[in-house]
């Protein structure tokens, strides 16, 4: 038998614990794009994102079996290296490379068109339900916003965003989605901090075999990384990782799976500021306006598909599918 439960019943959750759950989800994922950018400046982006998931995916995996859980079976396996490679090597590796050239906030706010991606697939799936009027129309804004940003947003001394980055993002949050959906839908391990390392271990795994691929890894020089490296990289693990994870998975049993996908569009706004405070990433009109734009459009699927769900009409919502992906871009 696996866990019983991850976490408590939500009777006997208090809004106090509530607040500083959300509290860690906004703050803390939203700071990783930034703590991502300043890892990869002296750290290979797939090393370090390799040694930050097999880490944190080798301590979830010990936790969850001294609390009870199974030996996973390899069919659990098998779905881990699939969706590791969707969710991690393609999506948060797609998040890591583009931050060589890509600022931290305009990144984050790219990665905000994931639940767009997500809704239209989840109709395109077998037995999936075309999504309502109000759903096309937030996707419309959404793509709109998107081709804004990446097409005329401008850098500091207006240099222009580099289109191969801004292209490997939007692989990045296509394939984020496809993950999310097979996550969703696959057989999984009873525990979901199981199911989480097992993510992690695979898609860690993946990322240290794809390392070779960066040229910067045959020149890389463990001495030469420098502090601020190191500390964010050793952030992303304890905090970008562990805590969030372990936050995220107990929110999931104990509020509205809706309510924790606003995570989505809050994470960007968070990005944003701190990209400006800490990292001089300028703030345009251009920047503003598209990122609203996103993030409205984000906003405005997830409160149709919760009042659909409020009153028992249509599919499952994509802010639901959203919610259910085991590790953010983040």
């Amino acid at each position: 038998m696996g866990e019983a439960t991850d976490c408590p019943s939500s009777k006997a959750v208090s809004p106090i614990a509530l607040f500083l759950g959300f509290a860690v989800l906004y703050t803390v994922w939203g700071s990783t794009y930034l703590a991502i950018r300043i890892a990869v400046e002296t750290i290979p982006p797939f090393l370090m994102a390799g040694i930050r998931f097999l880490t944190a995916g080798a301590i979830l995996f010990i936790v969850a079996r001294l609390r009870g859980a199974p030996m996973p079976p390899l069919k659990h396996w098998r779905t881990a290296v699939v969706t590791g490679a969707l969710l991690l090597l393609i999506g948060n590796g797609g998040v890591v490379w583009a931050e060589q050239t890509v600022p931290s906030g305009l990144t984050a706010l790219l990665i905000t068109t994931t639940p767009l991606w997500l809704a239209l697939f989840d109709w395109l799936r077998p037995g999936g339900a075309r999504p309502p009027v109000a759903t096309w129309l937030g996707l419309f804004a959404g793509f709109g916003g998107m081709i804004l940003l990446a097409g005329v947003a401008k850098l500091p001394d207006n240099q222009s965003l580099n289109p191969f980055g801004v292209g490997v993002l939007i692989f990045a949050s296509i394939t984020w989605a496809l993950g999310s959906l097979i996550a969703k839908y696959s057989d999984k391990p009873q525990s979901a901090i199981m199911g989480t390392a097992l993510q992690m271990l695979m898609g860690g795994s993946l990322f240290v075999l794809a390392s070779p691929l960066d040229a910067r890894v045959y020149t890389f020089q463990p001495s030469k990384a420098t502090w601020g490296s190191i500390a964010a990289l050793l952030y992303l693990i304890i905090f970008g990782a562990l805590l969030t994870m372990t936050v995220y998975n107990w929110l999931l049993h104990v509020a509205e799976p809706t309510l924790v996908s606003t995570h989505v569009f809050v994470n960007p706004v968070i990005a944003v500021i701190l990209g400006w405070l800490l990292a001089d990433e300028k703030l345009t009109s251009t920047t503003l306006l598209a990122g609203g734009i996103i993030v409205a459009a984000v906003a405005w699927i997830i409160m149709t598909q919760w009042l659909r769900k409020r009153t028992n009409v249509g599919p499952k919502s994509a802010a639901q599918l959203a919610s259910t992906a085991a590790v953010s871009e983040e």
